[in-house]
């Protein structure tokens, strides 16, 4: 099973629509990510980076009132992280974060009147930028769950975390 489905159930608990973006050629991955009920969307840019992408996602995902911007090499985050991260949307946040310890995770909560500014990422920085820009907008969510965090980048980052 791909990492990026267990990624995804954990969004389909929380979500009621879940658009998965892939890279051209993903066809085992894709399929996969649709057997769970996500749409699925091929990116023809996504060579141009993690930017290209998410404004590939925003696109298809049309006008809503927020995005909620996960990605599928982290599947060890919590529906529950997920949810607090909704519920701050839906409570007015224009940006939402989740935090473990220091350190901002993942996933980011935008609220739809940032849609343009999704729409324009490009490059290998995601949506950094569009939050740095607008760091005073952001909700820090305090969190337990380490997961948001902890992606898999190579077979090893599999293994358990060394308790510390």
């Amino acid at each position: 099973m791909p990492i990026a489905v267990q990624s995804a159930r954990h969004l389909k608990t929380r979500l009621e629509r879940v658009i998965a973006v892939v890279r051209p050629g993903a066809d085992d991955t894709a399929r996969s990510l649709a057997a769970e009920g996500c749409e699925v969307v091929p990116c023809l840019e996504a060579e141009r980076g993690m930017g290209a992408s998410l404004s590939c996602g925003a696109r298809a995902a049309g006008e809503a009132g927020g995005y909620i911007i996960a990605l599928g090499d982290m599947p060890f985050v919590r529906p529950s992280t997920i949810a607090a991260v909704c519920e701050a949307l839906a409570a007015g946040a224009p940006l939402a974060a989740p935090y473990f310890r220091t350190r901002r995770g993942h996933p980011v909560g935008i609220a739809g009147r940032y849609r343009a500014e999704l729409e324009a990422l490009g490059g290998d920085e995601g949506a950094r930028a569009l939050l740095e820009r607008h760091a005073a907008e952001l909700v820090k969510i305090p969190c337990g769950d380490p997961g948001v965090i902890r992606d898999i980048d190579a077979p090893g980052d599999l293994a358990p975390p060394l308790a510390v």
